[in-house]
């Protein structure tokens, strides 16, 4: 492999969801580009696509995909993680609590009770981004959690 690792993700909304990645998740706005419908369309994606590549900090990136030709229809619920193909996207961070606080107020769903769980000395939550895609949050934190969290 030469780069880091891409994935990409099909949206309805391009702004909402740029906004969301960067503003709350911390990714950084790297290049916004136009695919043409001779690649957007033998890749199943639509026709042309708006493109925005968003740099995680730690390495890696977070393709925004907005089909022009083909928009996205609805919302779609959360695909439960146990079923085959993608699950969720992962972001390791320093405290997942400042992220945690931002979310709901960034239209993100919580999607455990309590938000946020320990698990082999880490800190762990999941949450349903504003378009339905399953993030997970982990630090490496596992001391005492705050007020409303788990043990």
């Amino acid at each position: 492999m030469t780069l880091p690792f891409e994935v990409g993700v099909v949206v309805r909304d391009l702004g909402l969801m740029e906004r969301f990645y960067r503003d709350v998740i911390g990714c950084r706005a790297e290049r916004r580009s136009r695919v043409p419908e001779s690649v957007g369309g033998p890749a199943g994606l639509g026709g042309e696509l708006a493109v925005v590549w968003l740099r995680v900090p730690s390495g890696g990136c977070v393709k925004l995909i907005l089909p022009r030709s083909a928009p996205v229809s609805g919302y779609v619920e959360p695909l439960p993680a146990g079923r085959p193909g993608l699950s969720y996207l992962t972001f390791h961070l320093d405290d997942v609590d400042p992220v945690v606080a931002a979310l709901p107020a960034a239209g993100a769903r919580p999607l455990s009770d309590p938000v946020v769980v320990r698990a082999r000395g880490r800190r762990i939550s999941f949450w349903a981004d504003p378009e339905g895609n399953v993030v997970e949050l982990v630090d490496a934190r596992g001391g005492n959690p705050g007020p409303g969290h788990s043990n």
